[in-house]
């Protein structure tokens, strides 16, 4: 028996009479749902490991094992709490929990968040083996959409801050307006001192996930840390102690800053802990809304959790993963594929039970693979570069960085929204379909329109210089140099026709309009060259 199968095995209990709940990797929770309310002595839960999960795409080795050893955890602390445990490693969830409720009758489950997740069960749901209650972690409710679409963050934010109370009072918002957004666009220069990330104890069950996820799925990229997984529910609280002291008072400001000195800034690091139950959206929400913080960082907080957050899943959720846009079926990758993986094996991956691949809609037809720069080779950008090895490193970095590096460059290249998304997918520690989906093929890439977003988010070089010091230390020159205002402006003009009618980009189509024939040449010839160089793998030189 190893260090988990003896600290389950060190608690008793008895399984008469127990009432059986399904508690699925994102719910590690016993705050929400029947765990919160209902008498522990007279439930059991069923946790479930799949091996099959993980070997479906390259996931990064943190990632694995941040799922891993949160569930093992969680299911200790609720044998502690007297639950009933019954722990299944089975061939897919489905087949492991067939198995159970012919033994213990119809278990009971919150609604999934992952959609890959939902369809896979639907046929025990269908004839009854699982029941589906209500989802309770969410704070928000899909009438917030605001009818059919297009949606916009902003109005579903306002609508939710009136609706719920959140930093209102007599019906108005506290400081005079709901967004603050407007002051929280400064530039990082190295002061004050950005904390360092916490580490946690490495315990015997943490480090007997880490080795079964160092020998057995060693073929999955990224570094392992184990010293940098938050695993129990200490761990998660500790992690949000820290981030309330040491990030939130000025998160406001730096929100939008990127720099080589530090990898996160003022991020708080909770979205992993959110995502998989760990921490609580109200919790979260209504301890920033009772902090002595400045009010651009608390209304800027509460803006990404009770905005950004619920918005995206709701959009997901309304579009089933942008399978169906205003009604019309799109297009999906159909059976096993390389699913953007081909940069770090030319192998197949295995393809989710009854699933498919995902939502192929791209509005500008994007069509090319991810580059190899993403998997770590050098692209001689130093700003991709850096984010990447944080990427590999840590599984994790800010959204500044996912939005304005890592998308912005993949979408003034061409590259696939589908083969995007699932590079974030298998990338970060905190990715899911319901959150890269509509962060990446929606917003990052302008992938479905203008569904949920006002314009595509591209940039030349005067931003990352602006918000960075990227570029400080880069082989290329932002204003002299730099492929990327090529790469720009190139952009705009292949996809003039397609842009014309997004009010956003009126403007910059104005601008690159009255560029010369030489200089559109130029852009195009820019685009050619650094888009097959980096396809070949290659590293940009000036």
């Amino acid at each position: 028996m190893g260090a988990f199968s003896r600290a389950l095995a060190s608690h008793r209990w008895t399984e008469k009479s127990r009432r059986w709940l399904f508690v699925p990797y994102d719910q590690l929770s016993d705050e929400i749902g029947p765990l919160s309310r209902e008498d522990p002595k007279e439930l059991g839960i069923v946790v479930v490991e799949c091996p099959e999960k993980a070997a479906r795409r390259p996931y990064h080795k943190q990632k694995l094992a941040l799922v891993l050893t949160n569930l093992r955890h969680f299911a200790i602390e609720q044998a502690a709490r007297g639950v009933a445990v019954r722990h299944v490693v089975g061939v897919s969830y489905a087949a492991a929990l067939e198995g159970l409720t012919a033994e213990l009758g119809p278990l009971r489950v919150m609604r999934p968040a992952e959609r890959e997740l939902r369809v896979e069960l639907a046929p025990l749901f269908d004839r009854g083996a699982l029941l589906e209650i209500p989802h309770e972690g969410w704070l928000t409710k899909r009438e917030d959409l605001q009818g059919p679409g297009p949606w916009r963050m902003d109005a579903f934010y306002r609508g939710v801050r009136r609706r719920l109370g959140v930093l209102m009072k007599g019906g108005k918002p506290v400081g005079g307006k709901l967004s603050f957004d407007a002051e929280n666009r400064q530039a990082w220069p190295g002061s004050p001192p950005a904390p360092a990330a916490p580490t946690f104890e490495v315990d015997a069950i943490t480090e007997e996930v880490c080795e079964l996820v160092a020998s057995r799925m060693a073929h999955h990229p990224g570094a392992l840390r184990p010293e940098a997984l938050p695993a129990t529910r200490a761990d998660a609280e500790q992690t949000w102690r820290w981030s309330k002291q040491h990030c939130l008072p000025l998160f406001g400001p730096f929100e939008d800053a990127m720099s080589t000195r530090s990898r996160t800034l003022f991020h708080t690091r909770i979205s992993p802990l959110l995502n998989l139950g760990r921490l609580r959206p109200k919790q979260i929400v209504d301890d920033v809304e009772r902090m002595d913080i400045p009010l651009s960082s608390k209304e800027g907080f509460i803006r990404q959790v009770l905005g950004w957050r619920e918005f995206v899943h709701h959009v997901h959720d309304a579009t089933d993963g942008f399978r169906v846009l205003r009604g019309v079926t799109q297009p999906t990758a159909s059976g096993p594929g390389k699913g953007g993986f081909d940069g770090w094996s030319e192998e197949p991956w295995p393809a989710a039970p009854g699933g498919d691949g995902g939502s192929l809609t791209s509005v500008l037809g994007a069509d090319r693979p991810v580059p190899p720069a993403y998997w770590g080779s050098s692209s001689g950008l130093r700003c991709l570069d850096e984010v990447v090895a944080a990427v590999w490193e840590d599984g994790y970095s800010h959204h500044i960085t996912r939005l304005m590096v890592l998308s912005n460059i993949a979408t003034l290249l061409d590259v696939s929204p589908r083969e995007l998304t699932d590079w974030f997918w298998v990338a970060y520690i905190d990715a899911y379909d319901w959150v890269v989906e509509p962060n990446v093929h929606a917003m990052g890439t302008f992938g479905v329109g203008d569904l949920m977003t006002t314009k595509p988010y591209v940039a030349g070089s005067a931003y990352i210089d602006k918000m960075s010091d990227y570029c400080e230390s880069c082989r290329f020159d932002p204003k002299k140099s730099c492929p990327f205002p090529s790469l720009y402006w190139a952009f705009l003009g292949r996809h003039r026709d397609a842009l014309a009618g997004v009010d956003r980009m009126k403007l910059p189509l104005a601008s690159e309009a009255r560029r010369t024939a030489a200089q559109r040449r130029h852009d195009a010839e820019v685009f050619e060259r650094v888009a097959a160089a980096l396809a070949r793998g290659e590293t940009l030189a000036p």
